[in-house]
């Protein structure tokens, strides 16, 4: 399937998106907020990818909402009035808000390449991926503030569990940029590269690792990784104890250590697909 906001390619059991917008700044337009979510989705349901990259071309990585979006006469609340129409920009966000929820819904780890601005819609997608690396030039910064709207797609409620409280809060209410360097340093990024080129030379590199891991336990460890997130450390210890006790392959940790006797690289089995209806 090709897709007009960016470009989808899927080898070795890596998938890379890469936004393919650089003359708008990899902005989020209309055709964004659909596409995304149905290429995430096809991604997961197929189970041929076992990590997903996502990267954007040109300077920056993304800009945010496209200011069309905003200003579009055919918004769901456009030709609405009182409670109609705050009951349609409720369904609407709601909406908005499953795009980047499905990063966290996908089976496999999502890790985001950024560079230069991510502003606005780009804080909310990476803040729902589960590992962020940054160039030197890149930052963040809540836009939403900036333009007198409160973000309501993510960020708000993610960055709480990435980063210091009083840093997040500083950074929501002043929509100040949090530079590469200081974002390296307060642990929303794990890694910063020089420039493009080489951060996705390293992005790919940790993406072709895990993607060599049995697909079925990198599930699982993201499974309980945000579990933990959301449940008390009781919660999280019965949610494994019943996840591996239905879940364990013993098959593949035979294949792990087979291949460490046999000094080769293990082979393990995508993930199935999702099944959909009855």
């Amino acid at each position: 399937m090709s897709y007009s906001c960016f470009e989808l390619d899927v080898e070795g059991g890596v998938a890379h998106l890469e936004f393919s917008r650089p003359e708008a700044f990899n902005s989020m337009n209309r055709a964004f907020w659909s596409e995304f979510l149905a290429a995430v989705r096809a991604l997961d349901e197929g189970g041929e990818a076992r990590v997903l990259v996502i990267s954007g071309q040109g300077r920056h990585f993304c800009a945010g909402m496209d200011l069309a979006v905003f200003t579009s006469a055919d918004r769901p609340a456009a030709k609405l009035e009182g409670a109609h129409a705050r009951g349609a920009s409720r369904s609407h966000i709601l909406e908005l808000q499953e795009t980047f929820n499905c990063l966290e819904q996908a089976r496999m780890p999502v890790l985001a390449a950024i560079q230069g601005a991510c502003v606005g819609g780009g804080v909310d997608l990476v803040s729902a991926c589960d590992v962020r690396y940054a160039t030197e030039d890149a930052f963040f910064c809540i836009q939403e503030i900036n333009i007198g709207l409160t973000a309501d797609v993510g960020t708000l409620q993610r960055l709480p569990h990435l980063l210091p409280s009083g840093l997040v809060r500083e950074l929501a209410y002043t929509g100040r940029r949090l530079p590469a360097e200081r974002a390296l340093e307060v642990g929303l990024v794990n890694a910063v590269y020089p420039d493009r080129e080489a951060m996705l030379e390293g992005v790919m590199q940790v993406a072709r690792e895990i993607a060599s891991k049995s697909p079925l336990a990198v599930w699982g460890s993201k499974e309980m990784l945000l579990h933990s997130r959301d449940h008390s450390v009781d919660d999280g210890l019965r949610h494994i104890a019943t996840w591996n006790a239905g879940m364990m392959q013993t098959s593949e940790m035979a294949e792990a250590f087979a291949a460490k006797s046999e000094k080769r690289a293990p082979v393990f089995s995508n993930l199935p697909p999702r099944t959909k209806g009855l």
